[in-house]
């Protein structure tokens, strides 16, 4: 029994030698796992310690935020380490701040309008410079230890919390209150910028048309020197129609009504001579002396033997030369032209200041036999009888016309220069002037008066041109000064050269209208509601008008 149980152990044991090797190999198995556990703890731990340790956070105010693989870790220790009043401090200093910005901003616009609310721009500048004082005072800050330890004293966030409150309160009060003047005062300031850009396009754009009209009203238009080539080619082609013929007595006749009309523009003195006749109750009791210069005098006559005027009325076409007593020893402006102190005087440059325009000014010679004569500019168009001229009383006077001034308007001073000693003493500077265009002139009473004389004295007065400038207006202006009578408006209606504001009504009415300005009814620029009171009056059909396409 005894010997079976030893036998049977160690029957076991001998049969479990292979059995101990195989238990020992597991314990050695389970100590390996034991002990690899435990230095993955003990590794975790260092590395735990050396992370808490070897990065400490940095003071609040200096802190980065990392960008490595453990930021989560060091946001999370930094949160469990932060101040809830540091945070709290830090919201107030902002709003603080950023009402500083604001405040700053609407005293600088009040400054750039130049607004006139000083009060409020102290009050601005005083806001802005409170917040700043309040953000640096030495009591608000945190002490060394507090700043260490990114604590903030409660008592003191509470004290600066409730200031910047009261002040953020006023100053939103105050900006909220002015907001509105200030948004309208920038729209105003942009508005006066937009229409100050705006004036300055349209001054140069005002300047340029001027300078375009100028140049317009000083050229020859095509169809106007088409017109006078064909005529004159017409009078070479065909010479033996237009031989020259002897003056006719009623040219001379003082019991009819003569008319003066000096000009180079055949179609312009055409349109004068048909509105006249047509709307002359006598026509046949019409005379018309034209005078043109040596170059269009050809072609004025060819017009005239081409398309006489209907009605019986007469008409007598010189040419400046034939009139032998205008030379430069007797006329002041053919001798001022001739002189040196040509090119130096800005008038005589100008290119209307010719004799032919100076022509007005010795009608009583001109035609020595009549007693009165109608001076006609050649941009006037003749709406009514003119007979009625002849009859009119002028006192004496030796210049019937219609005064232009009203207000402070076309007097004197507007056209002479009172700077002058000569001119001062002598002239009223707020007398009122009078129109040329249509002027009915007492040739007796002008060689009585011996106003050819005084235009001679003022014009060798005025050589150097300091008394008035260009222009044939001023020295009319002084030679009849005295001895001008005023007539009723609505014989001459002017302007229609450059005002289109003229009521059709007072044109209806008009004896004359006048297209004085540089818009000429004959030129493209014309005012197109005023174009049609001439071109009726056109001979369209005449064939050189046709031919030269007027397009009128």
């Amino acid at each position: 029994m005894a010997v079976a149980t030893r036998g049977g152990r160690g029957s076991f044991g001998g049969g479990g030698g292979g059995g101990g090797g195989g238990g020992g190999g597991l314990r050695n198995i389970v100590s390996y796992r034991i002990f690899a556990s435990a230095m993955f703890t003990l590794l975790f731990i260092a590395t735990l310690s050396v992370l808490l340790t070897g990065n400490p956070a940095p003071p609040f105010h200096e802190s980065v935020i990392p960008s490595s693989g453990n930021a989560y870790m060091q946001r999370t220790f930094l949160a469990l380490k932060s101040d809830p009043l540091r945070t709290r401090l830090d919201l107030i200093n902002k709003q603080a701040n950023d009402h500083i910005i604001l405040v700053n901003a609407y005293a600088a616009y009040a400054r750039k309008l130049k607004l006139d609310i000083s009060r409020q721009l102290r009050m601005f500048d005083d806001f802005a410079r409170n917040f700043s004082d309040l953000a640096a005072r030495p009591g608000q800050k945190m002490a060394p230890e507090d700043e260490e330890e990114g604590t903030a004293n409660e008592d003191l966030v509470r004290q600066l919390e409730k200031e910047v409150k009261d002040r953020v309160k006023i100053a939103r009060l105050m900006i909220a209150e002015s907001k509105e003047s200030y948004d309208n005062q920038i729209k105003i300031q942009k508005l006066k910028d937009t229409i100050f850009s705006v004036n300055e396009l349209l001054m140069k754009a005002k300047k340029n048309g001027q300078v375009a009209s100028l140049i317009a009203a000083n050229s020859v238009p095509k169809s106007l020197h088409c017109l006078a080539m064909r005529l004159v080619e017409e009078r070479i082609a065909h010479p033996e129609k237009y031989m020259e013929e002897e003056d006719s007595p009623v040219f001379q006749d003082p019991s009819l009504y003569h008319y003066a009309i000096f000009s180079n523009n055949v179609i312009a003195v055409s349109v004068v001579v048909n509105s006249a006749v047509k709307n002359a109750q006598e026509p046949w009791k019409h005379v018309f002396h034209v005078v043109s210069d040596r170059m269009n005098v050809a072609a004025m006559k060819v017009w005239f033997k081409m398309r006489p005027v209907g009605g019986g009325a007469h008409v007598e076409v010189k040419a400046v030369e034939d009139y032998e007593f205008l030379n430069s020893s007797y006329v002041p402006v053919l001798r001022q032209m001739e002189s040196a102190n040509y090119g130096d005087n800005a008038q005589l440059r100008n290119p209307k200041y010719s004799l032919l325009n100076h022509l007005r000014f010795y009608l009583p010679e001109m035609y020595p036999k009549l007693h009165r004569i109608l001076f006609l500019d050649d941009d006037v168009v003749v709406q009514k009888d003119l007979s009625a001229l002849w009859r009119i009383d002028l006192d004496g006077k030796v210049n019937g016309a219609v005064e232009t001034c009203f207000g402070s308007f076309h007097r004197y001073i507007h056209y002479l220069n009172f700077s002058n000693s000569v001119i001062k003493e002598r002239f009223n500077p707020r007398a009122c002037a009078w129109a040329y265009g249509m002027n009915i002139f007492d040739l007796d009473a002008w060689r009585r008066e011996k106003c050819t004389e005084q235009y001679h004295y003022w014009q060798n007065l005025n050589e150097d041109g300091t008394l008035w400038k260009s222009g044939m207006l001023p020295p009319g202006l002084i030679t009849f000064s005295s001895t001008t009578k005023s007539l009723d408006k609505s014989w001459h209606v002017l302007g229609l050269g450059y005002n289109p504001s003229i009521s059709m009504d007072e044109i209806s009415h008009a004896a004359v209208i006048h297209f004085n300005g540089n818009m000429k009814p004959w030129l493209d620029i014309a005012i197109n509601q005023f174009k049609n009171l001439w071109t009726k009056y056109v001979d369209n059909d005449m064939e050189f008008v046709q031919v030269c396409n007027f397009g009128l």
